[in-house]
């Protein structure tokens, strides 16, 4: 990934909180017929390990101890150069988009155990109906349908070996442009802006603290 140094995010607890707000990621692996791209919710469970599940047919499933490339992307949107001040200046601004992305580079583990997919399947459906008003649990479904599901799919732990951010969120522009931006997307309220303008006002109050 190409990582100017105005874009290049790396402390931990900002990659990991990313991945963790967005966990639907795309896991990329070259195979027979060249790369191969799936995606799927992960689990960060820890800042060495990812987890998730595929179905036994899937690559992914037949890939134990391969080397993969997840991606995980936050919001992102289109940048007018009409929110610059400095363009109503000078008109040396061009449009340009603003987005904030981590990979995870690491090497694919294939896990067959029933238990251990049980307690992920449990463990991810109780983070993701957890704001559902009658959360849904595994253990509502009959015994004899999950024993059978589990059949069908495997676990997959990534073992990170590197993980590395861009998050290009007008950082390389004045502080008189970027709060242009942040404007701009408040006015335009498009389908992610509100995200997007979350990620900007998080980077400026890291900025500001350091």
């Amino acid at each position: 990934m190409y990582l100017p140094k105005s874009f290049h995010e790396t402390r931990p607890e900002v990659l990991q909180a990313l991945i963790r707000a967005y966990p639907f990621g795309t896991a990329v692996m070259h195979g027979d017929k060249g790369f191969l791209a799936n995606h799927l919710p992960f689990e960060l469970v820890s800042d060495a390990l990812l987890h998730g599940h595929v179905a036994r047919g899937n690559e992914l499933a037949k890939a134990d101890g391969a080397p993969v490339l997840v991606m995980f992307q936050a919001a992102d949107g289109y940048i007018s150069p009409n929110w610059y001040p400095s363009k109503h200046e000078t008109g040396r601004e061009v449009p340009t988009w603003n987005y904030a992305v981590v990979h995870v580079h690491g090497r694919l583990r294939v896990v067959n155990d029933k238990a251990w997919l049980r307690q992920l399947l449990e463990r991810l459906t109780d983070t993701h109906e957890a704001n559902q008003p009658k959360p849904w649990h595994v253990g509502d479904a009959p015994e004899d349908h999950i024993e059978s599901m589990l059949t069908h799919i495997v676990g997959i732990e990534i073992a990170i070996e590197r993980i590395e951010g861009k998050f290009k969120l007008s950082q390389n522009h004045p502080d008189a442009n970027r709060a242009g931006v942040r404007k701009g997307l408040g006015e335009r309220n498009g389908r992610r802006d509100s995200e997007l303008l979350d990620l900007m006002q998080q980077a400026e109050e890291r900025r500001r603290g350091g």
